[in-house]
């Protein structure tokens, strides 16, 4: 017997149970919607509605349906339409009639939302720890590799020496925005909807404030109407989501390329790398442009649900049994994406010499206009003339470092003996030394605020 199918003569059309059947995928709720029935059961007790021994039996019922799901013992029939059917119907066949009091003023429309929440908490507590675990990993090779110096890439061509650690770092933040990001989500996701009823709230006096506390909610929604249709927690999640798997995106493109032979800056372990079926040399770097390629796998999730969303009338409408699928792929991906990162960046090797060797004389031209500055040449002037030095090292086929002090005076007269000082990349870098910089000291700055956030 259906649960609505009280007002009902007609057999539901076979295409339409299947269309309508969400138990497929939504399954794996069985602990929430169990943890939350076993919250609902203890506060219709508190309301009077059932007696504490049927309270008992209820629980204990529960208990067996869900030890069932976790030994893998459970059954599921085609009549359960959804986790929810299934756990009611189990439960019944278990502790028989009094099953069906444990539904008395809920409806399935704050029992799901509940569920998802509840699911989210747990989920986003273990994204969370996967992605301090790939922050963590960045730390150390960037403490390892202070000394490396590589390009800095603008447009994707060289532009001023930076050093490894720098670059690396940059993803570190990244990730820390992200993180802080889905942390806020989880805050919003700790909102109570039930007690919410179908829509108009509980006319049972059920105790809403001690279901909060028995979930480990933080608070109750304040309007039965939002409570029920509210999916803004979900579309928060995804977004997060799709924002993370950009970052991730990114940097399994840097790391493609600096990978590759034009590049030869790092080379990704074995482990995380695949062959070809074909060309017996090839060590492809498939576990970057897998995480590459999700990231689109993310954004369509976020884009599928907010177009879902946008034109429902209020509060709950079947449509947003779709929000399940996107959501589970989204945290199912980042699952597996999170740790591979991780895995990447703690065992690349680096290649100090293919590094040094990329490094070339004119990403030194930015360092020659602040040589003229530092002589009272204002900025414009000072950028026209280390241009003109550029242009002639191009037009000579000679780097700035093989210029002669004859050749500089020909540039401009306000080259001395002293432009050579200028012309060295570790002075470079280390004359970034402004909070964020490339210098030693403010990378050192950087990865020590960073090791104070992941203590957090």
């Amino acid at each position: 017997m259906k649960l609505w199918g009280g007002r009902f003569t007609q057999e539901t059309d076979e295409l339409m149970e299947r269309f309508n059947r969400s138990f497929d995928f939504d399954w794996r709720l069985y602990r929430a919607d169990i943890q939350g029935s076993m919250a609902y059961a203890k506060a219709l007790a508190r309301a009077g509605i059932i007696t504490e021994e049927e309270r008992d039996l209820l629980l204990k019922g529960l208990s067996q349906v869900r030890a069932e799901f976790e030994d893998g013992s459970f059954q599921p029939k085609p009549d359960d339409e959804d986790i929810h059917t299934a756990v009611e119907r189990r439960l019944q066949e278990l502790i028989g009639p009094v099953a069906g009091k444990l539904h008395t003023g809920r409806s399935r429309n704050e029992q799901v939302v509940t569920d998802v929440r509840l699911y989210l908490m747990e989920h986003l507590d273990r994204l969370d720890d996967s992605l301090t675990d790939l922050q963590r990993a960045i730390i150390e090779q960037a403490e390892v590799h202070l000394d490396l110096l590589i390009p800095g890439y603008t447009h994707l061509q060289r532009a001023q020496p930076v050093r490894f650690s720098h670059w690396l770092m940059s993803y570190f933040w990244m990730f820390q925005r992200d993180r802080e990001r889905l942390r806020e989500a989880r805050q919003r996701i700790a909102i109570c909807p039930l007690g919410s009823g179908a829509l108009a709230g509980n006319s049972l006096g059920i105790d809403r404030e001690f279901l909060a506390r028995e979930l480990g909610f933080q608070a109750i929604s304040e309007n039965s109407i939002d409570g029920v249709s509210d999916r803004d927690f979900i579309l928060e999640v995804l977004s997060g989501a799709a924002i993370l798997g950009t970052h991730l995106s990114r940097l399994a493109e840097d790391l493609t390329l600096y990978a590759s032979a034009e590049f030869g800056f790092i080379e990704l372990s074995e482990a995380y790398s695949t062959g070809s079926s074909l060309m017996p040399q090839k060590k492809n770097p498939d576990s970057a442009e897998l995480i590459r390629g999700k990231a689109g796998r993310l954004v369509g999730n976020l884009v599928s649900l907010l177009v879902t969303a946008k034109g429902l009338p209020s509060a709950y409408d079947k449509d947003l049994q779709e929000d399940k699928e996107p959501l589970f792929d989204t945290l199912d991906t980042l699952e597996l994406a999170l740790p591979v990162a991780a895995g990447m960046i703690r065992t690349l090797r680096v290649n100090p010499y293919r590094m040094r060797a990329a490094l070339d004389d004119y990403m030194l031209a930015t360092d020659l206009a602040d040589y003229l500055v530092r002589k009272g040449i204002p900025f414009r002037e000072a950028h026209h003339i280390a241009g003109r030095a550029v242009r002639y090292g191009i037009e000579n086929s000679k780097g700035l470092r093989d210029l002669s002090l004859a050749e500089w005076r020909s540039i401009s007269p306000l080259f001395e003996a002293d432009v050579a000082e200028v012309l060295d990349f570790e002075c470079s870098v280390e004359r970034r030394d402004s909070p964020g910089g490339t210098a030693r000291s403010a990378v050192e700055a950087q990865i020590s605020r960073a090791w104070e956030l992941m203590a957090s």
